[in-house]
């Protein structure tokens, strides 16, 4: 299989599965259940936020659906997102994070998020106007795009965060210099993802399944900060947050039941695989990405 048809399928994969939790009950996989990041099996949405670092008030104020239990890490956390900034969510699912970040950058900033799945896309649309109810604010829109190739002009972005999204990526150092590119000089990433300590054994790597649970397509920590660091971001800073993966190993994840089985003796999802905070920032003065600044 070439590269060409080889990132297709990967991208196919990843759309059709994403497809399915957001056409499945308002929980993503069924009633109460949602369905773990980036589409493993049912791990209760609630609990699971509130365990990487989400707020009782921030899931009050979420639309109805909107978290399915598809995130990793917290990045409007640590984006430490101002008012009037314009803030780019890549792989926005649902609307989780888009939601969240709405109201801190409030009536004068503007979250823009972007997912490749129309199912994904009409979902979070469509809680679009209970946001608006509740905040008072005509402030996020969701865009269909790529990730590899945002809808989104040069130099326009003062944030960008991900949630869980980028390690799907068939293409990574792309996505990496989409965001440089997008990023206004002195713009700042706030991305959580999940990263591997250590190579994965190929019975695991060849999972469709754990593809789609965002485990095969995880790079190792120093592979990630090679590529954000090559794309022209600085003051790259990455923080491991292993209490993810050990939350879902605690519940008895199946998805990750399943990597279990393929591991060797002795050893767990936590000792190959991590939550990773990401932080960089594009420089405020040079050439960078192709663009002049």
């Amino acid at each position: 299989m070439s590269h060409e048809r080889d990132s297709e399928f990967v991208r196919d994969t990843v759309r059709e599965g994403y497809a399915r939790i957001a056409r499945a009950g308002e929980g993503g996989c069924g009633s109460a259940a949602s369905c773990g990041c980036c589409g493993g099996e049912p791990v209760d949405a609630a609990s699971l936020a509130r365990t990487i670092g989400y707020s009782e008030s921030e899931l009050a104020a979420l639309p109805a659906g909107a978290n399915m239990g598809l995130s990793c890490g917290n990045p409007t956390a640590i984006a430490e997102l101002q008012p009037g900034e314009v803030v780019l969510d890549l792989g926005s699912g649902g609307g989780f994070d888009v939601f969240l970040a709405g109201p801190k950058v409030g009536p004068t900033g503007r979250v823009i998020g972007v997912d490749m799945t129309p199912d994904m896309l009409g979902r979070a649309r469509r809680n679009v106007p209970t946001y608006r109810e509740r905040t008072g604010l005509n402030n996020v829109e969701f865009r269909l795009g790529e990730i590899e190739h945002l809808p989104v002009a040069d130099a326009s972005v003062d944030v960008v965060i991900s949630n869980c999204v980028i390690n799907l990526s068939p293409d990574k150092a792309q996505v990496w210099r989409e965001i440089a590119r997008v990023l206004k000089p002195g713009g700042r990433v706030a991305v959580s993802d999940l990263a591997l300590l250590r190579p994965l054994p190929p019975a695991v790597a060849e999972m469709v399944e754990a593809l789609v649970g965002c485990v095969a397509g995880a790079v190792l920590v120093e592979a990630t900060e090679r590529m954000v660091r090559e794309a022209g971001l600085a003051d790259v800073v990455l923080q491991p947050r292993p209490e993810y993966v050990q939350t879902l190993g605690t519940v008895q994840d199946p998805l990750y039941r399943k990597i279990a089985e393929q591991l060797p003796a002795g050893t767990t999802a936590a000792d190959y695989l991590t939550s990773l905070s990401i932080a960089a920032r594009k420089p405020a003065s040079r050439r960078c990405c192709g663009v002049s600044e």
